[in-house]
């Protein structure tokens, strides 16, 4: 069975999916999008799709940023991405990519006067990063400011900032790249939040360092209160402190948990995956999965079509 897209408001073979070369959001970044992730549990032979409502309100608010308007609700957008996983007939685990942009054939910088659409793809996702740790730099590129381009929705045009720092990371020896703000504050990873760990506790960068409010990290908070019983602290981290840490990982949807070993030449603690890390990272697989009955809001289950 071939993928399968949702389209101009029908499904269809993704290889049909198609928009023409002067679509407003391929010029201008004009777009926002989610990531998704359905994950394929063999054992009871079914799918979790992981906090979908969350993803699709945070995308909703990326749509007011950007001035786009949709006549879909939360729960219809839900119910499209459910239909179109059981269509597209994968057994393993898939990325879902919804994305709403400035659907105009037309050429010039703007946002108002354009019309509006919206697609979903099902696809693969090779891990995003090794299971063993990350090796990790702090960029030269410094984290957009939400004066310039808002951090709170994922749009498109804003990756440019990340892809810079991704891949001067990449050509320099290292699977990460670290961000600052504009006044020198830890951030973000390329495509995830981070996470310190220091006397005992969490520490995350907060909101005003520009950071994206990721799904991910929300679920490690609560998990991390409600089944380790660890605080987490949210305030600027100053680059040094990455330095000291005793532990230290990335969360998101693509990563999931990924623990970083190394940052700037210097181990992360003892330069290996940490207790807290470890425990976290089991905890996060079994929510992925749907397996564990605390928290039943955070599941769309799938059966095997």
């Amino acid at each position: 069975m071939p993928p399968y897209a949702f389209f101009h408001k029908q499904f269809l073979p993704l290889s049909e999916a198609k928009i023409g070369i002067l679509t407003h959001a391929f010029h201008y970044g004009t777009a926002c999008f989610e990531g998704i992730r359905a994950n394929w549990d063999s054992e009871q032979e079914r799918f979790c799709l992981f906090r979908p409502e969350d993803h699709y309100k945070r995308m909703l608010d990326g749509c007011r940023i950007l001035k786009i308007h949709l006549p879909y609700s939360t729960d219809e957008l839900c119910q499209l991405t459910v239909e179109l996983v059981g269509k597209s007939g994968y057994h393993e685990d898939v990325y879902i990519r919804p994305l709403a942009y400035k659907s105009s054939e037309t050429v010039g910088v703007r946002l108002h006067d354009l019309e509006d659409d919206f697609l979903i793809i099902v696809t693969t996702l090779p891990p995003y990063l090794g299971g063993e740790g990350a090796r990790c730099c702090t960029s030269s590129w410094r984290r957009v400011d939400d004066t310039m381009i808002p951090a709170r929705g994922k749009i498109c045009g804003i990756y440019v900032n990340s892809a810079l720092a991704k891949t001067e990371a990449w050509e320099n020896g290292f699977d990460e790249a670290i961000l600052l703000s504009y006044d020198g504050h830890v951030s973000e990873g390329s495509g995830e939040n981070i996470f310190l760990v220091s006397n005992g506790n969490l520490v995350t960068p907060s909101p005003s360092d520009n950071i994206l409010l990721g799904i991910t990290r929300d679920t490690v908070i609560k998990l991390a209160k409600n089944e380790l019983g660890v605080d987490t602290i949210e305030r600027q981290v100053d680059r040094s402190e990455l330095y000291l840490a005793e532990e230290c990982f990335f969360t998101g949807t693509a990563a999931n948990i990924a623990p970083i070993v190394e940052v700037d030449h210097r181990p992360v603690g003892t330069g290996e995956v940490g207790k807290i890390t470890t425990e976290l990272q089991k905890l996060f697989t079994e929510v992925m999965l749907g397996r564990n009955p605390k928290y039943p809001d955070w599941y769309t289950l799938l059966a095997k079509s």
